[in-house]
């Protein structure tokens, strides 16, 4: 799989996605990311990637055609648009069943808003869908973009070990993960549950499950209760 994030700060971008096991993914080559300054496919001297909104209100409003040609570039490149998204407030809220059909897409376009928004003719032109980490606003449209890139990136083959590091944790079956433990076997006078320390393979496998499904109800009632609808008309 292949990102682009078209952003007005892309070192911001870059030194997350730099580290750890998405750093390392990029590097063994398992995920290719394009962090894109917008502000290099500008015409004027000073580089203006945005200016003042018609019809009057506060702050800037991100210019349409530095974007159109970053993405014009993008295409290039590929040879073929991308799937492309704009990270909004605006968007629908993002989800793991989301996470998962992205990652069927060779070519995600990641454009990361600012100020007070993007010119909306170049949304109306480039932009597929529209994603929301959350019903709150930022500053900018780079952490979403950045959250977005991880939750997807851990699924792609290559970046985890096995499929089953991300099958297993929450939300990926609509229920939350089960507790996990380490050594020490007693810590604070709290022992590991001694179905984990057995070794008998079916009995920790239901062990899960039935936490798994303690959990959610406890943690998160609404997940458990559409689990439930969903299991009853499967």
């Amino acid at each position: 799989m292949r990102v682009d994030i078209a952003t007005l700060f892309p070192d911001m971008c870059e030194s997350v996605l730099s580290e750890s096991i998405i750093g390392r993914a990029r590097k063994s080559g398992a995920i290719e990311i394009h962090c894109h300054n917008i502000r290099d496919y500008t015409t004027d001297k000073h580089h203006r990637a945005d200016d003042t909104p018609y019809g009057g209100g506060m702050g800037m409003v991100m210019k349409a055609e530095p974007i159109h040609r970053c993405w014009l570039a993008v295409c290039a490149e590929l040879q073929k648009p991308p799937h492309s998204i704009y990270l909004s407030p605006q968007g629908s809220v993002l989800t793991q069943a989301k996470t998962v059909q992205l990652s069927g897409y060779e070519n995600l376009f990641l454009l990361c808003g600012h100020y007070e928004g993007i010119d909306q003719r170049i949304l109306d032109q480039i932009i597929d869908e529209e994603i929301s980490i959350g019903d709150y606003v930022l500053t900018g449209g780079e952490l979403p973009a950045l959250v977005l890139t991880d939750a997807i990136a851990r699924m792609c083959s290559g970046v985890l070990p096995a499929a089953v590091c991300f099958e297993d944790e929450s939300h990926f079956s609509g229920l939350l993960e089960y507790p996990q433990y380490t050594r020490p076997e007693l810590w604070q006078g709290e022992a590991v549950p001694e179905v984990l320390l057995s070794g008998h393979h079916r009995n920790i496998s239901l062990w899960k499950e039935k936490e798994r499904l303690r959990v959610t109800e406890q943690k998160r009632p609404d997940l458990y209760q559409a689990w439930l609808k969903h299991k009853k008309e499967s």
